[in-house]
């Protein structure tokens, strides 16, 4: 099976049903572009592309917001220009929508430098492109917008500016907080996102061609830098602006001053986490935009939970969620069940079109009849509707017990099980964590039968009949470390009859975060929530246990008839995290039994 959107009941009209009835009326011409300068006098990029042929004298537009280049220079014939745009540009504007693209500041053919991810000048200067916009003769004074990851989100910084032409944005592969989502997912530093991001930035803010070769979306040899606007005939001025962009920040050297969530950064004390987050602006304008948040069960780091708080923090408006069975940008299915090539054959942005022709168009699409969340599960490959999140109440509780077991009952008395971490344990090459560096991974997880020999781990009897597991699992240790802090990394797998260990998800937690609080309004979840605030953080005393409850992502998955589920432990991700505590791998203790018995919640629909 595949992740086709006929494989279930999940839709009165499916999104590749609505695509037939919307089929592309419009060629796609050659974009215009010019310089748009911002208050502070920085130009931006910018591309339009118009539907050609007969169209209203105006038609709402899409705005695309990109560190990726809105358009390459190609020498030669044959390449496209766009690889980091294409597909909106090829999907909506031939079904009548303009398409606006803006290499952000510090990017692309644009001036200025940029001073974080996703900085607090970018979104300001977003609401001068939106005044841009409803000022063009062919606009009709709507908007919305969207893209993948940093697009995504840039769309989300656009909708907060409360600008009143922007209706409606679709978030695909997003993040909501920048610090719990992507860079410290459980107060963890993610190397993968400090070191390897920053060579792609880099080669690309930087023009350095040579240094392209390892991310295929970016590295065709007839790509000559960023395409310069009409007017700069000679490309004076993009290699004027490029050479600003020397100044940028790099990641990895600002990273560390983040430590500590909405903890401001030394040299501005109105620059912190929150302040190049999306959530920091939302409770603004809650109920003014409509948004359709878009993730997977494999998008890296924390993405799929900052869709869904996303989602449930956004009160009064038409709020969507889909989770599928894909990685970061669903460039591959990750479902190891698939009967098919890698590529989803989901049309995700049919389901973005339906919502925009919905929202931005005025179109009756009949949108408002379906549920509002989506959602696939991996192994029976079907799609399955929920008005909520989570879409299930019930809950399972397994015990860890003595002899590697997963109980049904609390084990009657207590006794404790030690483990040494190691920080050359790692989750290799194949994971979550290496698509949020443009790296391209094909199959998920196909290593994984062996990793955990090196964990702590604990299975379960097996099931008798098949069972749906869908959305957090949660675990609640009591633990001890022999230093003053400790990384916890949890993983849950299906070890099937035959003996072979499945991934199904992970989590963790930076034991110095372990207080939980309350989560605000702009980042409503339903599973344990930290702020991962320095006033929080709490060394621990070494030997003595604590209780820490904590949960894994999100995930539906469905278990074989015959299959235990094993919980595994470690202590650290050498392929993906920072060590903690720094070179002092600790001895864990974990509580099995009595009154303070470690167990983990499962959301298992029976």
């Amino acid at each position: 099976m595949s992740d086709r959107d006929d494989s279930g009941q999940a839709w009165l009209i499916p999104p590749s049903e609505y695509l037939k009835r919307r089929p592309a009326t419009h060629a796609v011409g050659r974009p215009t572009s010019c310089y748009v300068t911002m208050p502070d006098g920085v130009r931006l990029a910018v591309d339009v592309y118009l539907p050609e042929g007969e169209r209203p004298a105006r038609i709402p537009a899409v705005a695309v917001l990109t560190p990726y280049y809105r358009r390459f220079k190609v020498e030669g014939q044959g390449a496209e220009p766009s690889p980091n745009i294409a597909i909106y540009r090829d999907f909506f504007v031939p079904r009548g929508y303009a398409l606006v693209t803006v290499d952000v500041r510090g990017c692309g053919a644009s001036f200025g430098t940029r001073d974080c991810f996703r900085s607090p000048r970018e979104r300001d200067d977003h609401r001068r492109i939106a005044d841009w916009i409803v000022a063009q003769p062919w606009s009709s004074g709507v908007i919305g917008s969207t893209g993948i990851s940093y697009l995504g989100a840039a769309a989300c910084f656009l909708a907060s500016t409360g600008h009143p032409a922007v209706k409606a944005v679709a978030p695909l592969f997003a993040v909501h907080d920048t610090y719990s989502d992507h860079v410290f997912p459980g107060g963890i530093k993610c190397t993968t996102v400090t070191e390897n991001y920053d060579e792609l930035v880099q080669a690309l803010d930087l023009d350095l061609r040579e240094k392209l070769a390892p991310y295929p979306y970016f590295n065709d040899k007839r790509y000559a830098g960023p395409a310069p606007v009409d007017e700069d005939v000679e490309g004076k001025l993009v290699a004027a602006a490029i050479d600003e962009h020397h100044d940028s920040f790099k990641m990895r050297d600002l990273a560390p001053e983040f430590a500590f969530r909405e903890e401001a950064a030394s040299h501005d004390p109105q620059l912190h986490s929150g302040a190049f987050s999306p959530y920091w602006y939302l409770e603004k304008i809650p109920g003014q935009v409509h948004i359709y948040s878009v993730s997977g069960w494999y998008d890296g780091s924390a993405f799929a939970n900052g869709s869904i708080a996303r989602f449930l923090s956004n009160p009064g408006a038409d709020n969507r969620l889909l989770l599928g069975p894909w990685d970061h940008g669903a460039r591959t299915n990750g479902s190891p069940f698939r009967d098919s090539a890698p590529q989803p054959q989901f049309p995700v942005l049919g389901e973005v079109l339906r919502f925009f022709d919905e929202h931005l168009a005025g179109m009756d699409t009949g949108l408002r009849k379906e549920a509002p969340v989506h959602f696939h599960t991996v192994r029976e490959e079907k799609w399955q509707a929920a008005n909520t999140w989570p879409p299930h109440a019930s809950s399972t509780r397994l015990y860890l017990a003595e002899d590697a077991r997963l109980s049904a009952n609390p084990p009657p008395k207590s006794s404790v099980a030690q483990y040494k971490a190691r920080f050359t344990t790692g989750t290799g090459t194949s994971s979550r964590f290496e698509r949020l560096g443009a790296l391209a991974v094909l199959d998920y997880y196909p290593d994984w039968d062996g990793r955990e020999d090196r964990m702590l781990t604990f299975a379960s009897e097996p099931f008798e009949r098949q069972t749906e597991l869908s959305g957090h699992a949660t675990v609640q240790l009591h633990v001890s470390t022999s230093e003053q802090d400790a990384g916890l990394f949890v993983y849950l797998s299906e070890v099937d009859a035959d003996g072979r260990s499945w991934y199904v998800t992970e989590g963790l937690l930076r034991l110095l975060h372990r207080a939980q609080a309350e989560p605000p309004p702009s980042y409503r979840a339903t599973w344990p929530f930290r702020n991962f605030r320095r006033e929080q953080a709490r060394p621990m005393k070494p030997g003595v246990p604590e209780t820490v409850r904590f949960a894994l992502l999100p995930v539906s998955w469905t278990l074989k008839a015959g299959s235990r589920l094993r919980v595994a432990i470690a202590g650290g991700d050498a392929d993906h995290f920072a060590q903690v505590p720094a070179g002092r791998p600790p001895v864990l203790g974990f509580t099995l039994g009595g009154g303070d018995a470690s167990f983990i919640d499962l959301p298992l629909r029976r």
